[in-house]
């Protein structure tokens, strides 16, 4: 009977063990399929000048949600409180997968590289699962959460200098739901200003320290359990700094520098084929989408800690950000509704 009960007892730590190697490696595989997630559904859809049949197009919204599942899944493992540091960070960078897909396919463009995006792709997860077992025998499992006032403080001023670039930038893409005409017509007014010789130099280095600074704050807080609405500002705070890197590489470096085209409507969308029926451009839909929600979000998060630390009741500032991050998606969805051809 002792024997018995001790075979039972090993077998469920053996399961235990079991279920917490594939929650740990859950984010790395997820993410290593997202790309054949966006092949599924360029397949349903068709190419560019098709109607898919009706079962196809429900196929291709089931395939779509699947998608945007993975940052949250990602969100979701970051949030489990026993676990390594290394783990956990490996969850946090899994959010950013839509936009570091994005990153590493104008790497590729740019470079020439014959190798397949899927196989350079799938190796960089392999790596990072790798590295993130490696590294669980040397994390502390209970790091303390380091305060960062004065990385917070500089991070939240530089912000507040690009918040009206970022509230334009949102907005002007708004107007595509008019046509590509009004977008262009509000475009070329805010680029007399942010493109000006004395501004556009200071525009990018405020985006270079809030790239630096975000990594260095998400990097430090995720050394430890956080609450929800921290836990959402961190996984934002890992997608924004490689989404506006990466666009500034696109505009900066592939669009002006090695391809000599216009960073106008049709580059946006990736005309002429557009977002929904190209096989490359369909790793944009989620890239953008998710970029002007997690900005906005990011936005309402660090409303809410100002808020707090004001004298706003922890009840009231959570209400806000929920209302803030409501508004974030529907701003997301109208947006690439109006870069998907739709009008109103």
């Amino acid at each position: 009977m002792e024997a018995l009960r001790h075979n039972v007892s090993e077998l469920g730590t053996r399961t235990i063990r079991g279920q917490d190697s594939l929650v740990r490696f859950l984010p790395a595989l997820t993410a290593a399929a997202y790309p054949f997630l966006l092949r599924a559904f360029n397949a349903l859809v068709g190419p560019p000048g098709t109607a898919p049949a009706t079962p196809h197009v429900f196929g291709a919204a089931a395939v779509l949600v699947l998608i945007f599942c993975i940052p949250v899944l990602g969100i979701i493992c970051a949030a489990r409180p026993t676990q390594a540091v290394s783990t956990r960070r490996l969850a946090y960078v899994s959010v950013a997968a839509p936009t570091v897909y994005v990153f590493l396919g104008v790497l590729q463009s740019i470079v020439g590289s014959p190798v397949p995006d899927e196989v350079v792709w799938c190796a960089l997860w392999i790596g990072a699962a790798i590295l993130a077992e490696l590294g669980r025998s040397k994390d502390k499992d209970s790091a303390p959460t380091p305060t960062l006032g004065r990385w917070r403080v500089a991070h939240g001023v530089a912000g507040a200098v690009v918040l009206i670039y970022v509230l334009f930038h949102v907005g002007n893409h708004l107007f595509g739901l008019i046509g590509a005409e009004a977008h262009a017509a509000v475009m070329n007014v805010g680029r007399r200003v942010y493109r000006a010789p004395f501004v556009e130099p200071l525009l990018v280095m405020a985006l270079f320290f809030q790239i630096g600074s975000g990594l260095y704050l998400a990097w430090r807080w995720s050394v430890a359990p956080l609450g929800f609405h921290r836990l959402v500002q961190v996984a934002s705070g890992f997608y924004l700094s490689v989404f506006i890197l990466g666009h500034m590489n696109s505009v900066f470096i592939y669009a002006r520098t090695v391809q000599g085209i216009p960073t106008d409507w049709a580059f946006a969308i990736g005309g002429p084929t557009g977002l929904i029926h190209d096989p490359w451009n369909i790793r944009l839909l989620p890239h953008y989408a998710l970029g002007v929600f997690f900005v906005l979000t990011h936005l309402a998060s660090g409303l809410r800690v100002v808020l707090i630390a004001h004298g706003v009741s922890p009840s009231t500032a959570n209400r806000l950000w929920s209302a803030g991050s409501a508004a974030s998606a529907a701003i997301a969805v109208a947006i690439i509704a109006g870069m998907s051809g739709i009008r109103l």
